[in-house]
């Protein structure tokens, strides 16, 4: 399983990078553009990412990301537990657990 990935929404994403890059002492670099837009510290243990504030259902608070190898059967495994699936998607996919505590599955790069 890779690092999980802990993205955060920013009014000012400037900002936001330099708080998390002077934290953190790593610099958030931008995305590729297959993975959206946004910046992100990639470490051995963890991932930071920062994106522009936006109306969606990622964009209220901080999210947790998990890296999954089948998303679709984690989605439906989610169902099953008593959570729910916010935002369905191919790529990735904004949850609650069974609790109401938001975040987010990714699909796992295909093995190329």
């Amino acid at each position: 399983m890779s690092a999980p990935l802990i993205e955060f929404p920013a009014d000012d994403p400037e900002r936001a990078r330099r708080f998390w890059s002077g934290v953190l002492g790593g610099e958030l670099v931008p995305r590729p553009s297959e993975a959206g837009a946004g910046w992100e510290l990639d470490g051995d243990d963890l991932r930071i990412g920062v994106h522009q504030r936006g109306p969606g259902p990622g964009d209220t608070a901080s999210l947790p990301y998990f890296t999954v190898p089948d998303l679709s059967a984690t989605l439906r495994r989610v169902r099953e537990l008593g959570g729910s699936v916010i935002h369905p998607g191919d790529r990735w996919a904004i949850c609650r657990d069974s609790e109401g505590s938001p975040f987010a599955l990714a699909a796992a790069p295909a093995d190329t």
